[in-house]
């Protein structure tokens, strides 16, 4: 530590480092825990003070992280109360991807992003580590060609099936957007990333192995490769894939250091698959914390023992919903807390 207590990069000096340390596998004294979510979609304060669509209020959740990176694309985009991004004018032919913008343009068009970072890192102070996000290509493909969400992506998927060699040019030109934008959130500050690949489910193993985890691989690789000749320091990287459980073993041979579960994933069993070569991130219910704090407990408990206590952080299998109670998200963070000091004395 500096004198002024200020790290290497002019940062405060980090506090708490047990995340970081969880993720790149070394022991720690009791196991990490966050929760996805957007601040402005959940906290009680943050909704009834919600001003303007600036950062803090539209890019802490994984769609609206998708939004950002498909609009430096060129892409119209519209936030739709209560259903996320929509985009008036998705992708229909493949003629249509040449009114994107170049790749290589996205990061300087999210130069705000960046200063919200370093922003949001200077104002932590060092209490805890600053998690950077992204979509993958194939959850961004998802927005661009279906227009917003869907239940089925059955456009998306006529494009795999119909034109899967635009189908790759597209994921190529996602995944040499998203690579700037990540080593870019390092840059600024953040000090881990995750990439999401909300609609790994939607895949199966065939086309997943084929359209997603190729670029999954590959941004993973290049982000390292750039941090490296950037001379920045390496960062832990987890990729979530939900309801991507056909593919837990090719995730976690995909060069991240965190694979990111759902709570559809019995804990000991992906252990099992995936050995000790990868820390496991997850995959609490969402819906547990509706329960009674005294049930929320007991569900951390029997969570914290089938994952074991190293190389494991503890998260909810998806993001919070906005109607939870505060007071049960602190119960479970509580909960994990508590439980698995307890374990590591056994």
């Amino acid at each position: 530590m500096e004198a002024n207590g200020l790290g290497p990069q002019g940062f405060p000096e980090l506090k708490n480092d047990t995340f970081l340390r969880a993720a790149w596998g070394e022991d720690t004294d009791y196991t990490p825990v966050w929760c996805m979510r957007q601040a402005g979609r959940y906290l009680p304060e943050f909704r009834e003070t919600r001003a303007a669509q600036d950062f803090f209020s539209t890019c802490r959740s994984p769609e609206a992280c998708c939004e950002l990176t498909l609009q430096a694309l060129g892409m119209e985009v519209t936030m739709v109360p209560g259903k996320g991004p929509s985009f008036p004018e998705p992708l229909r032919e493949e003629c249509d991807l040449e009114h994107l913008k170049h790749p290589a343009t996205v990061a300087s068009e999210l130069g705000y992003v960046f200063q919200a970072i370093t922003l949001t890192r200077q104002r932590l102070a060092g209490r805890v580590p600053l998690i950077g996000f992204a979509g993958a290509p194939w959850t961004l493909m998802t927005y661009m060609v279906e227009g917003g969400s869907s239940s089925t992506m059955a456009q998306a998927k006529r494009w795999l099936y119909q034109r899967p060699q635009a189908s790759h040019r597209l994921l190529r030109i996602l995944t040499d957007a998203l690579v700037p934008y990540l080593v870019g959130q390092v840059a600024a500050g953040a000090q881990a990333l995750q990439l999401f690949e909300s609609h790994a489910g939607h895949l199966g193993p065939l086309l997943f192995s084929k359209f997603a985890l190729p670029y999954i691989r590959d941004v993973a690789k290049q982000v390292k490769a750039q941090l490296q000749e950037a001379g920045l320091a390496p960062v832990p990287m987890i990729i979530f894939a939900k309801d991507g459980h056909f593919a837990l073993e090719e995730l976690a041979k995909a060069g991240y250091e965190v694979v990111g579960l759902d709570w559809t994933v019995a804990p000991k069993k992906a252990r099992e698959r995936v050995g000790k070569t990868v820390t496991l991130q997850g995959n609490l219910d969402p819906c547990a914390l509706y329960a009674s704090e005294e049930e929320i407990g007991r569900l951390v408990k029997q969570m914290l023992d089938d994952f074991g206590p190293q190389r494991y952080i503890a998260n909810l299998g998806h993001g919070l919903y906005p109607d939870m109670d505060p007071k049960h998200v602190g119960a479970f963070v509580d909960a994990v807390h508590k439980h698995s000091r307890l374990l590591r004395q056994k």
